[in-house]
């Protein structure tokens, strides 16, 4: 066997050889890609640019998508290359959602003749609106009674099994279906884009929603919590014909735009195909971690202690002081705060998450505020031994050397009621025990204790 040997090169000879190579490289390149040699419509017309194919984000290529929804309603021609794209819907009209199996041969066989479980919800769009959710859609059903936003057409729908509508979800569908035989759903929404945005002077526009479909298979205990694949796309809803009318609006205004105004735009699609997206959160801790335990009794002061969040809690403990609290409804948003997080939000930072009302509330109880009482009465009783041992002065006070211990009430509503029942409570007895009160005047006189006696502040000895 022959050994070659190579000796190294200089620096100078490589230098030379590169640039030989570079200049040989951009040789015919004006030849190639002179002026004309594509145009824009060219390059839209390439397969990247097309919606069917960039609905999936860059670095998904080699991700398994296993289903496919499609939404048989029309795209808006009035929607920018680079945007989401936008469906308008008829309120009440039934629209069919294709589900497709999207899978390859030996993919995912795991779900092969299985049952998979799709959750379909409407939901905001607008982030504003999606930190309220809760109060938006408590203040429809208030305004709506018996109504419900998302419907299911079963007659019309084809291979859905077991469909569900929770009545306190109204924005929430479900149903089981076999991704191996043909399954199309029929949906319904009730609601229109305009009734969730700020009226003011009238013609406004509406809010976008978002129609999210999330799918999960079975996990060992045949629970469908697997999640497998979730898709949406962004819908405007309109009163009756309106969707028809907003559609044939856009195409005329593009059809009066010039060339390369409308290059601008991407074309308008009898289908809508809905893009893959991040599952839509769950608050699985409500049904999997005990609720947070209450004391039946009445405590004496508006808020006992240790009710105040600390900066040590971990996520789990403020989930549990967001519900004892009565702010269930912001449990999803602050999954993963812990007392920490939650104690370092601003007066601003809380409002503009949790709305005016919730976030002034949620704001002063994570900084311990509490409403002052409108009333402080103190409570003392005195024994009989006492009485005996200690005689009361000329001016009907005790002697100087009697030590008392005296009991704070607080009272809200000024009520001989609720004073009877909080000295009842404070010294363990029943309040039918008690007939009266009264209150020892400056000369040793009992004032019988009413509602209007009631509303000052004084010193009770019992």
């Amino acid at each position: 066997m022959a050994w070659a040997l190579k000796l190294p090169l200089t620096d100078e000879v490589i230098e030379s050889g590169l640039v030989q190579d570079f200049d040989a490289s951009l040789s015919g390149i004006g030849q190639e890609l002179g002026a004309g040699a594509y145009s824009m419509s060219d390059v839209l017309a390439l397969p990247i640019f097309k919606q069917e194919e960039s609905n999936l984000p860059p670095d998904s290529d080699n991700k398994i998508l296993p289903f496919q929804y499609v939404l048989c309603a029309p795209t808006s021609p009035a929607v920018k290359l680079h945007d989401e794209t936008l469906t308008y819907l008829n309120q009440g009209q039934s629209y069919e959602i294709r589900m497709l199996d999207n899978r390859k041969i030996g993919e995912l066989p795991e779900i092969t003749g299985k049952m998979v479980k799709s959750i379909i919800r409407v939901v905001f769009h607008d982030r504003r609106l999606q930190y309220t959710e809760h109060q938006q859609l408590e203040g429809w059903r208030w305004n709506r009674p018996g109504d419900r936003i998302l419907d299911l057409d079963i007659p019309m729908s084809v291979g859905i099994i077991d469909p569900r509508a929770n009545p306190t979800q109204l924005n929430t569908v479900e149903f089981l279906w076999d991704p191996s035989k043909r399954t199309s759903v029929f949906i319904q929404v009730h609601c229109i884009s305009t009734e969730f945005t700020m009226r003011k002077h009238g013609g406004e526009k509406g809010v976008p929603f978002r129609i999210q479909i999330d799918t999960f298979k079975e996990n060992e205990n045949g629970e469908y919590t697997e999640h497998l694949h979730s898709a949406s796309c962004q819908v405007k809803v309109f009163k009756p014909k309106g969707a028809d009318r907003k559609q044939k609006t856009d195409r005329e205004k593009m059809e009066k735009r010039a060339p390369q105004e409308k290059e601008k735009y991407q074309p308008s699609y009898e289908t809508t195909i809905l893009t893959e997206c991040s599952p839509w959160p769950e608050v699985t801790y409500v049904n999997n971690s005990p609720s947070p335990g209450f004391n039946s009794t009445h405590n004496s002061f508006p808020v006992a202690e240790g009710y105040n969040l600390l900066p040590t809690a971990t996520p789990q403990d403020a989930q549990q002081w967001l519900h004892r609290n009565r702010f269930s409804p912001f449990c999803r948003l602050f999954t993963n705060f812990s007392g920490a997080d939650l104690l370092k939000l601003t007066r601003e930072d809380v409002i503009q998450i949790c709305g005016p009302a919730d976030g002034i509330r949620l704001f002063n109880a994570l900084k311990g505020r509490v409403v002052r009482p409108r009333l402080t009465i103190y409570v003392c009783q005195e024994s009989q031994q006492a009485r005996e041992q200690h005689p009361k002065h000329e001016n009907g006070d005790a002697a100087a050397s009697t030590f008392f211990v005296y009991h704070a009430i607080y009272l809200e509503e000024l009520t001989v009621t609720e004073l009877t029942e909080k000295i009842a409570h404070l010294f363990s007895i029943s309040p039918r025990q008690i007939n009266q009160i009264f209150k020892q005047g400056p000369t040793g006189i009992h004032v019988l204790v009413s509602d209007e006696v009631s509303s000052h502040t004084f010193i009770l000895h019992l």
